[in-house]
């Protein structure tokens, strides 16, 4: 900004011309002979106002000058103004280049971002795809391995429950000989047997002579009707088993005949052992049980 300050115009001159003006008209005044004549008085008057005149005008150029000085600041000042106008506005017009520059560059990168989304998404969806398949060949896998187990576990039970059967008719067997040590040790035999089994669920049971026959444990083997009411269990042909508590088989029973004796054991039948099969429905699988003579 052009800040113009040397303004003032020196006033001394004027008032050295104002003071000589004076100086005339008292000189004029002071020679002249008495009365003053027309012209004389006129001449003061002129010298005397020539002077007020030479008095005022430095004040009145200074005025001017000063009101010019602001002008002249003024018209720098919105110079510089427009100056920085300019500035700004090759500023803006850079800035507006770099804008465009970036929102391109912006827009290549969302463009490339979109490519690798849509590639993302692609192999995603086919690793989703894979792992589904996958997903379903190892539940298909487990569940034939599940299948197998079953069929191994039910074909496992009814080997263990045949070998027990045929315990169960050995240890009758034997307290049926007349000799007692052999009844004891084929009893701790059976004994040793179960309790080996009962570790892993399964366990034996056997219904007591004279037991009220309950149709939810007991089987009657020589029967196909319902029993009567009140009948009494009069002997166990083979035992029931419980698998991990619940029931595998009902325990097979021979029911004592109202007025009679207890009929003699029966030395050979067969005992139906649920399976997996015919639990839904399949056929029925049977455990001879041995002869207990």
């Amino acid at each position: 900004m052009n800040d113009v300050r040397d303004w003032k115009i020196p006033k001394w001159p004027f008032l050295l011309g104002n003071a000589l003006l004076l100086a005339f008209a008292y000189l004029i005044v002071w020679k002249s002979p008495h009365p003053i004549s027309k012209w004389e008085v006129a001449a003061c008057f002129s010298a005397a106002a020539l002077g007020a005149v030479l008095g005022i005008l430095p004040f009145l150029l200074d005025y001017r000058a000063m009101g010019t000085a602001l002008q002249i600041n003024a018209l720098g000042a919105v110079a510089d103004k427009i100056q920085d106008l300019e500035k700004l506005v090759a500023q803006i017009g850079s800035a507006t280049n770099q804008w465009e520059v970036a929102q391109g560059q912006a827009e290549k990168t969302a463009a490339g971002a979109k490519q690798i989304a849509d590639k993302m998404g692609a192999e995603v969806r086919e690793f989703s795809e894979f792992m589904q398949k996958m997903s379903d060949s190892e539940k298909a896998a487990l569940r034939l391995e599940v299948e197998k187990m079953h069929r191994g576990e039910a074909e496992w039970l009814q080997m263990l429950v045949r070998v027990f059967d045929h315990i169960f008719a050995l240890h009758a067997a034997a307290l049926r000989s007349g000799q007692p040590q052999l009844a004891e040790q084929i009893t701790h035999f059976q004994n040793a047997c179960r309790g080996t089994v009962r570790r892993i669920g399964l366990t034996p049971f056997a219904a007591e002579p004279g037991e009220a026959f309950d149709a939810g444990r007991h089987q009657v083997a020589d029967s196909n009707g319902k029993p009567p009411d009140g009948a009494v269990v009069a002997e166990t042909i083979a035992s029931g088993y419980t698998f991990q508590g619940k029931l595998l088989r009902p325990a097979v029973v021979r029911l004592r005949e109202t007025g009679a004796r207890a009929a003699p054991p029966v030395h050979s039948t067969s005992i139906e052992l649920p399976t997996k099969e015919n639990q839904t429905g399949g056929q029925e699988d049977e455990l001879p049980l041995g002869s207990p003579d």
